[in-house]
């Protein structure tokens, strides 16, 4: 039945490129971003598309000749489809500042590839009043390099978008209470697809996938997923593989704190006096990241979605040389440990994964943990 409910969402990936190049041939400026952290809601006020760059090229080879090789798997890949042609539809990247890394890729694809638009917003650390009155400097700053090339922006725009916005995160968040609950008839890999078609699907028509995905949910009763349960931690993933292979050997993914999961939808929305400054509040606000925030930050929110999920143990899963992550695990799994709550570390070095190893560690890790 799950294969039912999510076969708009894989569609939606799957002509992803073909329906975003048909927006852009008539008129649309497409602005793609790479990080959770870049303020789509001004993006779509001006009048354009946002879209994550995702790393979906099957091998690297023109990037090697442009990057380290010892750089983020998903930004290489990202890079690849871009200098291979597979994002001409952007008009260009605007990001939210988190790594050296994204800021490097956004500088050799300026100069490679070309764009209207190339903008890094350097989103304030800590929240203050300064902090906030640097935040909206800087998004009136985007709002003017957005009308440049033939934006239009408004608050009215923007409250209309912020409530687009708002929509789409509180019915992703409700599919996460219902797996909270073991509610929700809906795999791991299932519910990876539905987030991945969020960011390649303009809001509008995103939205009224979901708002169909939730009746069809709520018309009917679901058996309960099976599996040892866990919250899987870490940075981007490219496909769903890694999320099936926890759940066919034994596990069953019941919260996440991953950049391309929880972190992207929570809150869902923001408060102020106008709209601006409930794009401020929710982004100050944001579910934390290692990139941006201390791990003691980031422990407690773990661990009250481990509690609520009932999860037994944490699989930590990041992109290989992801620096913010890899600085944070050590001491997060130390201090897991002190809750009695296992953990292990897998690293991703796509576009492969030693399926074979990872499915004797993973079976090894529940049954220690069943």
């Amino acid at each position: 039945m799950s294969s039912i409910l999510v076969k708009p969402f894989i569609n939606a990936l799957e002509t992803k490129d073909k329906n975003l190049e048909q927006l852009a041939s008539k008129g649309k400026n497409i602005i793609g971003y790479f990080c959770t952290y870049t303020p789509i809601e001004i993006i779509h006020a001006s009048g354009f598309i946002p879209i994550r760059v995702l790393g979906d090229a099957e091998k690297i080879e023109r990037a090697d000749t442009l990057t380290p090789d010892f750089i983020c798997p998903y930004m290489r890949l990202a890079l690849e489809k871009g200098l291979s042609g597979g994002y001409s539809y952007l008009a260009g990247l605007i990001q939210g500042y988190t790594c050296d890394v994204t800021c490097g890729i956004m500088n050799i694809w300026k100069e490679n590839i070309g764009g209207k638009i190339f903008y890094t917003m350097p989103i304030p650390y800590f929240d203050s009043p300064e902090s906030r009155k640097l935040f909206r400097s800087l998004i009136m700053e985007l709002v003017e390099k957005l009308n440049a090339i033939g934006g239009n922006f408004t608050d009215k725009s923007l409250s209309e978008s912020i409530n687009i916005y708002n929509q789409i995160r509180n019915h992703i968040l409700r599919l996460y209470e219902m797996r909270y609950e073991n509610r929700l008839p809906l795999s791991g890999g299932d519910l990876f697809y539905i987030i991945q078609a969020g960011f390649v699907t303009p809001p509008e028509d995103y939205l009224k996938l979901l708002e169909a995905l939730i009746l069809k949910i709520n018309e009917e009763s679901y058996p309960a997923n099976k599996g040892i349960p866990v919250l899987i931690s870490g940075s981007v993933l490219n496909n769903s593989r890694i999320i099936d292979l926890i759940e066919e050997s034994g596990g069953k993914v019941a919260a996440d704190d991953m950049c391309t999961g929880i972190r992207h939808f929570y809150p869902p929305s923001g408060n102020g006096n106008d709209p601006v400054d409930k794009v401020i509040d929710r982004y100050i606000r944001r579910f934390p990241c290692p990139s941006r925030s201390r791990f003691t930050d980031r422990l407690p929110v773990i661990i009250n979605n481990i509690r609520r999920s009932r999860s037994k143990g944490v699989i930590f899963i990041f992109q290989k040389f992801c620096t913010s992550h890899l600085a944070d695990q050590p001491i997060l799994a130390e201090e897991l440990k002190r809750e009695n709550i296992p953990s292990i570390l897998i690293e991703l070095e796509d576009p492969g994964i030693y399926e074979g190893q990872l499915r004797t560690r993973l079976e090894a890790f529940f049954e220690m943990i069943g």
